[in-house]
Protein backbone atom coordinates (compact mmCIF):
# COMPACT_ATOMS: atom_id res chain seq x y z
CA UNK A 1 0.00 0.00 0.00
CA UNK A 2 2.80 2.42 0.92
CA UNK A 3 4.54 1.61 -2.33
CA UNK A 4 1.34 2.32 -4.28
CA UNK A 5 0.83 5.67 -2.54
CA UNK A 6 4.44 6.60 -3.17
CA UNK A 7 4.13 5.83 -6.88
CA UNK A 8 0.86 7.79 -7.08
CA UNK A 9 2.46 10.81 -5.42
CA UNK A 10 5.43 10.56 -7.80
CA UNK A 11 3.16 10.43 -10.85
CA UNK A 12 1.15 13.42 -9.61
CA UNK A 13 4.36 15.36 -9.10
CA UNK A 14 5.44 14.56 -12.66
CA UNK A 15 2.06 15.69 -14.01
CA UNK A 16 2.09 18.95 -12.05
CA UNK A 17 5.75 19.77 -12.67
CA UNK A 18 5.25 21.36 -16.10
CA UNK A 19 2.54 23.65 -14.72
CA UNK A 20 4.63 24.66 -11.71
CA UNK A 21 7.72 25.23 -13.87
CA UNK A 22 5.76 27.25 -16.40
CA UNK A 23 4.44 29.51 -13.68
CA UNK A 24 7.79 29.92 -11.96
CA UNK A 25 9.56 30.84 -15.18
CA UNK A 26 6.76 32.35 -17.25
CA UNK A 27 8.81 35.51 -17.75
CA UNK A 28 5.64 37.60 -18.11
CA UNK A 29 7.23 40.55 -16.27
CA UNK A 30 10.84 39.81 -17.23
CA UNK A 31 11.91 43.10 -18.77
CA UNK A 32 15.28 43.56 -20.43
CA UNK A 33 16.20 46.33 -18.02
CA UNK A 34 15.55 46.57 -14.24
CA UNK A 35 12.38 48.29 -13.04
CA UNK A 36 12.74 51.09 -10.49
CA UNK A 37 9.61 52.18 -8.59
CA UNK A 38 9.63 55.83 -7.49
CA UNK A 39 7.29 57.07 -4.75
CA UNK A 40 5.55 60.41 -4.60
CA UNK A 41 5.05 63.16 -2.02
CA UNK A 42 5.07 61.85 1.58
CA UNK A 43 6.12 58.54 0.10
CA UNK A 44 8.50 55.86 1.31
CA UNK A 45 10.00 52.60 0.19
CA UNK A 46 8.63 50.59 3.08
CA UNK A 47 7.27 51.47 6.53
CA UNK A 48 6.99 48.79 9.21
CA UNK A 49 7.07 46.11 6.55
CA UNK A 50 4.41 47.72 4.34
CA UNK A 51 5.32 48.74 0.78
CA UNK A 52 4.32 52.14 -0.56
CA UNK A 53 3.56 50.27 -3.80
CA UNK A 54 1.57 47.72 -1.83
CA UNK A 55 2.40 44.18 -3.01
CA UNK A 56 3.62 45.48 -6.35
CA UNK A 57 7.38 44.68 -6.07
CA UNK A 58 6.71 41.04 -5.15
CA UNK A 59 4.17 40.64 -7.95
CA UNK A 60 6.64 41.98 -10.51
CA UNK A 61 9.48 39.81 -9.24
CA UNK A 62 7.30 36.70 -9.26
CA UNK A 63 7.46 36.34 -13.03
CA UNK A 64 10.98 37.48 -13.70
CA UNK A 65 11.41 41.23 -13.26
CA UNK A 66 14.37 42.75 -11.48
CA UNK A 67 12.75 45.34 -9.21
CA UNK A 68 14.20 48.09 -7.07
CA UNK A 69 12.30 50.58 -4.92
CA UNK A 70 13.86 54.03 -4.81
CA UNK A 71 14.29 55.90 -1.56
CA UNK A 72 14.11 59.64 -2.14
CA UNK A 73 13.05 62.48 0.13
CA UNK A 74 9.38 62.42 1.09
CA UNK A 75 9.34 66.16 0.50
CA UNK A 76 11.58 68.14 -1.81
CA UNK A 77 11.79 69.73 -5.22
CA UNK A 78 11.59 67.62 -8.36
CA UNK A 79 15.23 68.42 -9.06
CA UNK A 80 16.49 67.50 -5.57
CA UNK A 81 14.57 64.23 -5.55
CA UNK A 82 15.69 63.62 -9.13
CA UNK A 83 19.35 63.93 -8.16
CA UNK A 84 18.82 61.42 -5.35
CA UNK A 85 17.14 59.05 -7.80
CA UNK A 86 19.94 59.48 -10.33
CA UNK A 87 22.52 58.39 -7.77
CA UNK A 88 20.44 55.30 -6.98
CA UNK A 89 20.01 54.49 -10.66
CA UNK A 90 23.77 54.59 -11.13
CA UNK A 91 24.22 52.23 -8.19
CA UNK A 92 21.58 49.86 -9.56
CA UNK A 93 23.31 49.76 -12.92
CA UNK A 94 26.63 49.04 -11.23
CA UNK A 95 25.08 46.22 -9.19
CA UNK A 96 23.14 44.58 -12.03
CA UNK A 97 25.44 45.28 -14.94
CA UNK A 98 22.46 46.60 -16.89
CA UNK A 99 22.87 49.55 -19.25
CA UNK A 100 19.53 51.22 -18.50
CA UNK A 101 16.52 51.13 -16.19
CA UNK A 102 12.75 51.38 -16.57
CA UNK A 103 11.42 54.06 -14.21
CA UNK A 104 7.84 53.92 -12.90
CA UNK A 105 6.85 56.96 -10.84
CA UNK A 106 3.67 57.68 -8.92
CA UNK A 107 2.49 61.22 -8.13
CA UNK A 108 5.61 63.40 -7.63
CA UNK A 109 7.58 60.30 -8.54
CA UNK A 110 6.61 61.21 -12.11
CA UNK A 111 8.61 64.45 -12.44
CA UNK A 112 11.32 62.87 -10.27
CA UNK A 113 11.73 60.12 -12.88
CA UNK A 114 11.41 62.60 -15.74
CA UNK A 115 14.32 64.58 -14.28
CA UNK A 116 16.62 61.56 -14.52
CA UNK A 117 15.45 60.87 -18.08
CA UNK A 118 16.09 64.52 -18.91
CA UNK A 119 19.63 64.80 -17.56
CA UNK A 120 20.79 61.22 -18.31
CA UNK A 121 18.62 59.79 -21.09
CA UNK A 122 21.40 57.30 -21.81
CA UNK A 123 20.60 55.56 -18.51
CA UNK A 124 16.83 55.36 -18.97
CA UNK A 125 14.94 52.98 -21.26
CA UNK A 126 11.46 54.18 -20.30
CA UNK A 127 9.50 56.39 -17.95
CA UNK A 128 6.00 55.37 -16.87
CA UNK A 129 3.97 57.76 -14.74
CA UNK A 130 0.99 56.73 -12.62
CA UNK A 131 -1.26 59.56 -11.44
CA UNK A 132 1.73 61.75 -12.28
CA UNK A 133 1.83 65.45 -11.50
CA UNK A 134 2.98 66.37 -14.99
CA UNK A 135 1.14 69.67 -15.32
CA UNK A 136 0.60 70.58 -11.68
CA UNK A 137 -2.21 70.05 -9.20
CA UNK A 138 -5.12 72.33 -8.30
CA UNK A 139 -4.73 71.12 -4.71
CA UNK A 140 -1.15 72.44 -4.59
CA UNK A 141 -2.35 75.72 -6.12
CA UNK A 142 -4.98 76.09 -3.39
CA UNK A 143 -2.49 75.34 -0.60
CA UNK A 144 -0.05 77.86 -2.06
CA UNK A 145 -2.88 80.38 -2.24
CA UNK A 146 -3.74 80.11 1.46
CA UNK A 147 -0.08 79.93 2.45
CA UNK A 148 1.68 82.52 0.28
CA UNK A 149 5.49 82.84 0.38
CA UNK A 150 6.78 84.45 3.58
CA UNK A 151 3.43 84.26 5.39
CA UNK A 152 2.76 82.95 8.89
CA UNK A 153 0.47 80.29 7.45
CA UNK A 154 3.33 79.05 5.25
CA UNK A 155 5.64 78.81 8.28
CA UNK A 156 3.02 76.90 10.27
CA UNK A 157 2.30 74.54 7.36
CA UNK A 158 6.02 73.89 6.90
CA UNK A 159 6.52 73.16 10.61
CA UNK A 160 3.57 70.76 10.83
CA UNK A 161 4.52 69.00 7.62
CA UNK A 162 8.16 68.82 8.69
CA UNK A 163 7.25 67.15 11.98
CA UNK A 164 5.07 64.59 10.21
CA UNK A 165 7.77 63.80 7.66
CA UNK A 166 10.39 63.28 10.39
CA UNK A 167 8.22 60.60 11.95
CA UNK A 168 7.62 59.02 8.54
CA UNK A 169 11.34 59.09 7.73
CA UNK A 170 12.20 57.51 11.08
CA UNK A 171 9.91 54.54 10.54
CA UNK A 172 10.98 54.12 6.91
CA UNK A 173 14.67 54.24 7.79
CA UNK A 174 15.38 57.32 5.67
CA UNK A 175 16.08 59.88 8.41
CA UNK A 176 19.29 60.90 6.66
CA UNK A 177 17.46 62.32 3.63
CA UNK A 178 16.80 66.09 3.55
CA UNK A 179 13.19 67.24 3.72
CA UNK A 180 11.96 70.46 2.09
CA UNK A 181 8.13 70.72 2.24
CA UNK A 182 7.93 74.19 0.70
CA UNK A 183 10.14 73.18 -2.22
CA UNK A 184 7.83 70.22 -2.80
CA UNK A 185 4.77 72.47 -2.75
CA UNK A 186 6.31 74.88 -5.23
CA UNK A 187 7.21 72.02 -7.56
CA UNK A 188 3.67 70.64 -7.55
CA UNK A 189 1.83 73.87 -8.35
CA UNK A 190 0.74 74.49 -11.92
CA UNK A 191 3.34 77.23 -12.30
CA UNK A 192 6.10 75.08 -10.84
CA UNK A 193 5.20 72.11 -13.03
CA UNK A 194 5.10 74.19 -16.20
CA UNK A 195 8.51 75.66 -15.41
CA UNK A 196 9.88 72.16 -14.82
CA UNK A 197 8.38 70.87 -18.08
CA UNK A 198 9.99 73.73 -19.99
CA UNK A 199 13.35 72.28 -18.93
CA UNK A 200 12.34 68.62 -19.22
CA UNK A 201 9.70 68.37 -21.96
CA UNK A 202 10.12 64.69 -22.80
CA UNK A 203 6.71 63.06 -23.26
CA UNK A 204 4.74 66.10 -22.06
CA UNK A 205 1.66 66.77 -24.25
CA UNK A 206 1.67 70.11 -26.03
CA UNK A 207 -2.14 70.12 -26.13
CA UNK A 208 -4.32 70.60 -23.08
CA UNK A 209 -5.34 66.96 -22.73
CA UNK A 210 -3.67 64.96 -25.44
CA UNK A 211 -0.78 62.55 -25.64
CA UNK A 212 2.87 63.50 -25.72
CA UNK A 213 5.70 62.14 -27.81
CA UNK A 214 5.95 58.39 -27.30
CA UNK A 215 9.72 58.63 -27.49
CA UNK A 216 12.24 61.40 -26.90
CA UNK A 217 16.04 61.12 -26.82
CA UNK A 218 15.74 57.35 -26.89
CA UNK A 219 13.41 57.19 -23.84
CA UNK A 220 9.92 55.72 -24.15
CA UNK A 221 7.13 57.48 -22.23
CA UNK A 222 3.90 55.96 -20.89
CA UNK A 223 1.20 56.97 -18.41
CA UNK A 224 -2.04 55.90 -16.81
CA UNK A 225 -4.25 57.31 -14.08
CA UNK A 226 -7.44 56.91 -12.16
CA UNK A 227 -10.48 59.15 -12.58
CA UNK A 228 -12.40 58.45 -9.38
CA UNK A 229 -12.20 59.73 -5.82
CA UNK A 230 -14.42 57.62 -3.54
CA UNK A 231 -13.98 53.96 -4.45
CA UNK A 232 -14.25 51.68 -1.40
CA UNK A 233 -16.29 52.48 1.71
CA UNK A 234 -13.94 50.37 3.83
CA UNK A 235 -10.92 52.47 2.88
CA UNK A 236 -10.31 55.18 5.52
CA UNK A 237 -8.72 57.40 2.86
CA UNK A 238 -11.62 57.32 0.43
CA UNK A 239 -13.49 60.16 2.21
CA UNK A 240 -10.44 62.49 2.27
CA UNK A 241 -9.84 61.69 -1.40
CA UNK A 242 -13.46 62.52 -2.16
CA UNK A 243 -13.17 65.82 -0.29
CA UNK A 244 -9.95 66.78 -2.10
CA UNK A 245 -11.55 65.87 -5.40
CA UNK A 246 -14.11 68.63 -4.89
CA UNK A 247 -11.32 71.13 -5.59
CA UNK A 248 -11.38 70.05 -9.23
CA UNK A 249 -15.08 70.78 -9.73
CA UNK A 250 -16.36 68.93 -12.78
CA UNK A 251 -12.84 68.18 -14.04
CA UNK A 252 -12.10 64.43 -13.80
CA UNK A 253 -9.37 63.64 -11.29
CA UNK A 254 -8.07 60.98 -8.93
CA UNK A 255 -8.56 63.33 -5.99
CA UNK A 256 -5.13 64.96 -6.18
CA UNK A 257 -4.25 65.12 -9.87
CA UNK A 258 -6.49 65.89 -12.81
CA UNK A 259 -6.74 63.33 -15.58
CA UNK A 260 -5.19 65.71 -18.12
CA UNK A 261 -2.29 66.62 -15.84
CA UNK A 262 -1.48 62.91 -15.52
CA UNK A 263 -1.05 62.48 -19.29
CA UNK A 264 2.48 61.74 -20.49
CA UNK A 265 3.65 60.08 -23.68
CA UNK A 266 1.47 57.11 -24.60
CA UNK A 267 -1.66 57.27 -22.45
CA UNK A 268 -2.59 53.68 -21.67
CA UNK A 269 -5.85 54.65 -19.94
CA UNK A 270 -7.05 57.63 -17.96
CA UNK A 271 -10.40 56.47 -16.62
CA UNK A 272 -9.68 53.69 -14.15
CA UNK A 273 -12.03 53.62 -11.16
CA UNK A 274 -9.16 54.47 -8.82
CA UNK A 275 -8.18 57.42 -6.70
CA UNK A 276 -4.65 58.63 -6.01
CA UNK A 277 -3.94 56.05 -3.29
CA UNK A 278 -5.67 53.19 -5.13
CA UNK A 279 -3.13 53.66 -7.92
CA UNK A 280 -0.49 52.19 -5.61
CA UNK A 281 -2.87 49.55 -4.23
CA UNK A 282 -3.41 51.42 -0.96
CA UNK A 283 -4.92 51.44 1.61
CA UNK A 284 -3.62 47.88 2.04
CA UNK A 285 -5.39 46.76 -1.12
CA UNK A 286 -8.76 48.29 -0.21
CA UNK A 287 -9.57 49.37 -3.75
CA UNK A 288 -12.67 49.25 -5.92
CA UNK A 289 -14.21 45.80 -6.32
CA UNK A 290 -15.43 46.80 -9.77
CA UNK A 291 -12.08 47.60 -11.39
CA UNK A 292 -8.98 45.67 -12.39
CA UNK A 293 -6.47 45.19 -9.57
CA UNK A 294 -3.84 47.97 -9.47
CA UNK A 295 -1.19 45.26 -9.09
CA UNK A 296 -2.30 43.80 -12.42
CA UNK A 297 -1.69 47.15 -14.10
CA UNK A 298 1.95 47.16 -13.00
CA UNK A 299 2.33 43.59 -14.21
CA UNK A 300 0.74 44.49 -17.54
CA UNK A 301 3.06 47.45 -17.90
CA UNK A 302 6.10 45.27 -17.21
CA UNK A 303 4.89 42.91 -19.94
CA UNK A 304 4.35 45.89 -22.27
CA UNK A 305 7.92 47.01 -21.63
CA UNK A 306 9.17 43.47 -22.19
CA UNK A 307 7.38 43.22 -25.54
CA UNK A 308 8.86 46.58 -26.56
CA UNK A 309 12.33 45.19 -25.92
CA UNK A 310 12.77 47.29 -22.80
Amino acid sequence: MKQLLSRTAFLLALLLLPFASAHASSGYTQTRYPIVLVHGLFGFGQVLGVDYFYRVPAALKEDGAQVFVAEVSATGSNEARGEQLLQQVQRILAITGAQKVNLIGHSQGAPTARYVAGVRPDLVASVTTVGGVNKGSVVADIVRGVAPPGSVSEAVAAAVTGAFVKVLAFFSGTSDLPQQPIDALNSLTTAGSLAFSAKFPGGVPTSACGEGDYQAKGVRYYSWTGAATTTNVLDPLTVPMGALGLAFGSTPSDGLVSVCSAHLGQVIRDDYKMNHVNEINQSFGLVSLFEVSPVSLYRQQANRLKNAGL
